[in-house]
């Protein structure tokens, strides 16, 4: 599988589930706004953005770990290297991430798939060195290599998955609060994803 950069129309129903208590439904738009300048839960709070990862085990149990995903064209991206993660996605790709920004929680639930193609690579591969974590392009073009990584990762080359999104759920811990889910579908005539 691999992924072409396009630019992707999604449709979304908004799903205000604090209607009964009074609450406002949650701004995408300012999720978005958070996510892409790599918003911290609190201001003081360096490096204290901790991005989680559900996968399903064999069995059907879940599977959490940090990763360290990136948000770029209105998805997240992580990589892995032969880990548990990777073995899941590989059989089932359902998969969520979870993450505090300011002020909410958001978790972003979809299917994982796996990045190949060469100048997607490179482009999330810049995106993590712009970050602080020098990573480029392997030989082949199809993976990542770094002069570190968690160690649970295993040696490089490692891939990189990109969460195609299907939902996400916002919880405002500033007032006046909210609770939303999003639903996105994919609008007929784009296409993200080549096989």
């Amino acid at each position: 599988m691999t992924f072409a950069v396009t630019t992707r129309l999604l449709r979304m129903e908004t799903i205000n589930l604090g209607k009964a208590d009074g609450l406002p439904p949650v701004d995408w738009a300012v999720v978005v706004e958070k996510l892409e300048a790599g918003s911290a839960p609190a201001l003081e709070a360096v490096n204290s953005r901790t991005t989680w990862l559900c996968t399903l085990n064999e069995d059907g149990s879940p599977h959490v770990t940090a990763v360290g995903a990136v948000w770029v064209d209105g998805t997240f991206w992580f990589q892995t290297g032969a880990t548990r993660k990777a073995r899941n996605v590989a059989r089932d790709p359902r998969c969520s991430i979870a993450v505090s920004i300011r002020d909410a929680d958001v978790v972003v639930e979809g299917a994982a798939l796996q990045v190949t193609e060469p100048s997607a690579v490179a482009r999330i591969a810049k995106v993590w060195a712009d970050n602080g974590w020098p990573a480029e392009p392997d030989a082949s073009g199809s993976g990542i290599t770094a002069p570190f990584n968690a160690p649970s990762q295993g040696p490089p080359p490692w891939q990189v998955y990109r969460i195609e999104p299907r939902s996400a759920t916002v919880v405002l811990s500033a007032e006046p609060g909210g609770l939303t889910r999003f639903a996105f579908g994919q609008d007929r005539g784009s296409s993200s994803l080549t096989r």
